[in-house]
């Protein structure tokens, strides 16, 4: 009797940290592809292929709170920026009663996606209304193709940057169903426009920036908003600035807590990317998130 053929093993190909590493300066600092893949096939050889979309961001990833989730109502609006119209997508709860607080949701360097869209639905869940807001709208904003997306942060007018989000602040403050009290949460990319919202925004309630790149020293004396501040124990080049950025914050007498995670790396709260994504992290992160927010924005 013949017996049957083995089935095959399938194995998830190991993803080092020094391929984490290159993706990271791929994403934030050179923008060139090429040279990324030619670095990772250098570390995984033959696997570089398979290994590239793990380190990427999956839009295919299921989302955490559906789009048509009957607990929360979103729509896609248009509201006044600095100099013109501002797209983004608007959330809130279904079965909301009275003023609530009001949470702006920042992206990363990918734009206004259906993760930040999933993000912003989390928020609204917890009770806010959430407003996720496209920065790339003074270019056209949020294309489908995610490098094409990241490339178009090149081209912001960071000045513009600031000003919108300060118009956003001004939309949500007045908007029919706000308490008032603005926030805002943003990760990576949308971490650093944060802590430059607290800079420009003397509106601002609360400021949660994920793994975010710190605003200069001088402009610290600024910010009114209370900030916490999430960090990646393996995010080198964004932590190189935190002790400078805490030493100005104690100097300007600025309510502020720091939490970095050890052992995870920049990222490490979208979901959508196997190999950044840490689950613990996470969880922990958005749970004192979610604590701040409600304490702030009452």
């Amino acid at each position: 009797m013949t017996e049957p053929a083995a089935k095959p093993v399938v194995t998830q190909p190991i993803i080092t940290q020094a391929m984490i590493d290159a993706y990271d300066e791929y994403t934030h600092l050179t923008l060139d592809r090429r040279r990324f893949m030619e670095q990772l096939t250098r570390l995984a050889g033959s696997g570089a292929a398979a290994i590239a979309p793990m380190l990427a961001a999956n839009s295919a990833k299921a989302a955490i709170v559906a789009e048509n989730d009957p607990r929360v109502k979103g729509e896609d609006i248009t509201y006044p920026g600095s100099r013109g119209e501002m797209k983004g997508y608007l959330v809130k709860p279904a079965n909301q009663s009275g003023k609530l607080g009001t949470v702006i949701v920042v992206h990363e360097n990918r734009g206004l996606n259906a993760h930040i869209r999933d993000v912003a639905r989390r928020v609204a869940l917890e009770g806010f209304v959430a407003l996720a807001p496209d920065f790339l709208s003074p270019l056209g904003g949020t294309p489908a193709d995610e490098d094409k997306a990241r490339d178009m942060f090149s081209k912001l007018d960071a000045a513009q940057v600031a000003a919108d989000g300060v118009a956003t602040v001004a939309y949500l403050k007045t908007y029919q169903d706000s308490n008032g009290k603005v926030g805002a949460v943003g990760f990576c990319w949308g971490g650093g426009t944060v802590n430059t919202l607290a800079v420009n925004a003397p509106d601002l309630s609360a400021g949660v920036a994920y793994y975010g790149m710190q605003p200069k020293a001088e402009d610290v004396p600024k910010i009114k908003a209370a900030l916490l501040l999430h960090y990646a124990g393996l995010d080198e080049r964004i932590n190189a600035g935190i002790d400078a950025y805490k030493k100005a914050l104690d100097a300007a007498h600025i309510e502020y807590t720091v939490y970095v995670y050890d052992g995870v790396n920049h990222a490490f709260n979208n979901d959508t990317s196997a190999a950044r994504y840490d689950k613990k992290a996470a969880d922990l992160a958005w749970g004192r998130t979610l604590a701040f927010l409600k304490e702030k924005l009452a």
